[in-house]
C-alpha cells in the first residue's frame, strides 16, 4: 500500500465557504455565485498575496433561508443574500477593506480570545 502524500496549500488571509446545497437556493444561484468568484477575486486582487482569499464549495450549512449564504472566515461573519451585487461590496468592503457589509450579515461569531 503506499503512504499518503501530505498536501500543501498556498498562504491565504480569509477563506469563503459557499454553500452550493439545493435547500439553499433553488435555481442554482449559489453555484453561480462560487463559479464567479474566481473571477470576482482576481479583479479585486485578492487571488494572490497577502489578502489572498481561498474559497471552497460546502454541501450545507443548515441555515436553509435567504440563501445564497456564506461564511468568511476565519473572522466568523455569516452573510445572506449573497447576490452578485451583495458579493461586489463583500470582496470590496469586507475582503479587501476588512469593514464588515452589516446589512448582510445573519450570523457574527464571537472573536477569538
Amino acid at each position: 500500500m503506499s503512504e499518503a502524500v501530505k498536501p500543501k496549500i498556498g498562504d491565504y488571509k480569509r477563506h469563503l465557504l459557499v454553500c452550493t446545497g439545493p435547500r439553499c437556493t433553488a435555481n442554482g444561484e449559489s453555484q453561480a455565485l462560487f463559479d464567479s468568484l474566481g473571477a470576482k477575486l482576481k479583479a479585486a486582487g485578492l487571488d494572490a498575496g497577502e489578502l489572498r482569499v481561498k474559497r471552497s464549495r460546502v454541501s450545507c450549512f443548515a441555515a436553509c433561508k435567504g440563501g445564497p449564504v456564506m461564511c468568511v472566515q476565519p473572522d466568523g461573519t455569516w452573510y445572506y443574500n449573497v447576490t452578485d451585487t451583495n458579493m461586489d461590496r463583500i470582496v470590496e468592503d469586507h475582503l479587501k477593506n476588512g469593514e464588515v457589509v452589516a446589512d448582510l450579515v445573519f450570523h457574527q461569531a464571537a472573536p477569538a480570545s
